[in-house]
């Protein structure tokens, strides 16, 4: 019987998060209390862990690569990839370092999966990354990585890209995918949109729920969910896709919604797996 001592570390959990619109948490709204529940559930989420990450490792929406790609800076700068938004905006902060030796090992280990990949050197973290890691993580005191998203976002590439980074979490990795559950940008503030997301959220959330290998099978074929046009446009599916890479790495893990709410009149929910 293994003791205290020596039974191996808790896996860490995976996240598939909302990020936000922009930098929406950092700035006026109206009204003001817009995207308040949000910023309190990305707030938290350091209360679910086991331990204190070794790493972070995060899949945004806001970057696709014609393969796989890492961040491999010693200390990434910051992608201010919104626009419009008040000056004081483009001045936030995250000054985490990265993690070249993870960034290397994760492109080997796409690549000995069959999914080429390699490191970039200077790419720096976009807001999909930057803008919930401060609510999160806000000291910016463990070491970021970011991977890319693939340009063909086919499905089953992102669940397998997930496969092959899971035994990180074994050796306190978090794995977290940024992204929306909802994301037409002709939707929000529209109520005709409420409906409809609504339904793809329940299709997630059941989908979510079943065995590792239906989740896994439903989620190549989500474009026959219910309303799945409506909440992710064709071709324009890329918040949905961070979510392939958390079931991915979740492997035989089951899913828990975490948060769910109303914003903007559309459904936005949030799943965590393990843990």
């Amino acid at each position: 019987m293994n003791t205290a001592s020596d039974k191996a570390p808790m896996p860490q959990p995976v996240f598939f998060i909302p990020h936000g619109g922009g930098p929406c948490f950092f700035m006026d709204w109206q009204p003001a209390d817009t995207w308040r529940g949000m910023a309190e559930f990305l707030s938290s989420i350091g209360t679910r862990l086991p331990v204190a990450p070794s790493a972070i490792v995060v899949t945004s929406a806001h970057w696709q690569a014609s393969s796989f790609s890492v961040t491999a800076s010693a200390q990434p700068a910051l992608i201010y990839d919104y626009y419009g938004f008040p000056k004081h905006t483009y001045e936030l902060t995250y000054p985490a370092n990265g993690a070249p030796h993870l960034a290397t090992r994760i492109s080997e280990t796409l690549t000995q999966a069959g999914l080429s990949s390699t490191p970039h050197p200077s790419r720096g973290f976009d807001h999909g990354v930057f803008i919930p890691l401060k609510l999160m993580f806000p000291n910016a005191d463990i070491p970021v990585v970011q991977l890319s998203l693939r340009h063909d976002l086919d499905p089953e590439a992102h669940l397998l890209a997930g496969r092959a980074l899971a035994d990180l979490r074994k050796e306190g990795v978090l794995i977290i995918a940024s992204g929306m559950s909802f994301h037409n940008m002709k939707g929000y503030g529209d109520a005709n949109f409420t409906a409809p997301s609504k339904r793809f959220d329940t299709w997630l959330t059941d989908t979510l729920a079943r065995a590792a290998d239906d989740r896994w099978s439903a989620l190549i074929d989500w474009k026959d969910a219910p309303s799945a046009h409506i909440s992710h446009p064709i071709g324009a599916e890329e918040h949905l896709l961070p979510l392939m890479v958390a079931v991915g790495a979740a492997g035989e893990y089951g899913a828990q919604k975490i948060y769910t709410e109303q914003v903007l009149k559309t459904q936005l929910s949030a799943w965590q797996f393990g843990g």
